[in-house]
């Protein structure tokens, strides 16, 4: 791990070496930001959030151990109180990382999106423009959430039907979210499913196969039970 050292631009900043920090950057207490990182123009970094941070993974993680880039917190982007965003995860333009959530590697966090308090994003995530993930939420390593999606509050997915129980070349597989579909409070997505453009998944539905675009799924196991109307769509509300 790269030494820290003290600055005096906050108080209790900590800044690793070869850190990116333009003077307009806002800066709350004991902020730490780790060697490498790059912050645009504009960005918060409030109380307590530490970005850049070191991997760090189990004896027996499958995750990749190969090394990382920096983190990028893009420009206008927010780090919230406690957040901790990886080494190797991108921030977009604007963007919002709510207060105790985390954003692993090569995980990237489009512009303009939110990620609500208390969610993780695990590695190798993609997260689209202005898509809104709600408090206490877990994406997956390896799903896929394109433009416009909203995730409500305590969504789960998944990734691993065995649950650590498979060989070493066992592929993990993450979800995918597609354009401005919306999944529901508590929902939980099985390793693998998709989620068709402009669909909409009911709260505390269970999604054990892929969704139709614009289709409205509810129960356990998740059933179609109609369209969503065209009123409902995206562009009625854009």
């Amino acid at each position: 791990m790269s030494a820290l050292s003290e600055s005096d631009r906050a108080p209790g900043l900590l800044l690793g070496a070869g850190v990116t920090l333009p003077d307009d950057v806002e800066l709350g207490g004991h902020v730490v930001i780790h060697a490498g990182t790059i912050v645009g123009a504009g960005a918060r970094l409030q109380d307590g959030a530490v970005v850049g941070k070191p991997l760090a993974l189990g004896a027996r993680s499958t995750a990749s151990r190969s090394e990382l880039g920096p983190a990028r917190i893009g420009v206008g982007a927010t780090v919230c109180a406690g957040a901790v965003v990886v080494a190797g995860a991108t921030i977009g333009d604007g963007a919002i990382v709510g207060d105790q959530a985390q954003v692993r590697e090569r995980a990237t966090i489009g512009d303009g999106a939110v990620v609500g308090r208390g969610s993780a994003v695990d590695n190798d995530v993609t997260i689209g423009e202005r898509v809104r993930i709600q408090t206490n939420c877990y994406i997956t390593a390896f799903s896929t959430i394109e433009d416009d999606v909203f995730v409500a509050p305590g969504v789960t997915l998944t990734n691993d039907d065995t649950m650590g129980r498979h060989d070493p070349g066992y592929a993990l597989r993450g979800a995918t979210l597609r354009r401005a579909c919306r999944v529901g409070g508590g929902a939980v997505l099985v390793p693998g499913v998709e989620i068709g453009e402009e669909a909409f998944v009911a709260a505390g539905a269970v999604v054990t196969k892929d969704v139709p675009s614009r289709a409205v799924v509810m129960g356990v196991p998740a059933r179609v039970v109609r369209e969503v109307p065209d009123e409902d769509l995206l562009e009625r509300w854009t």
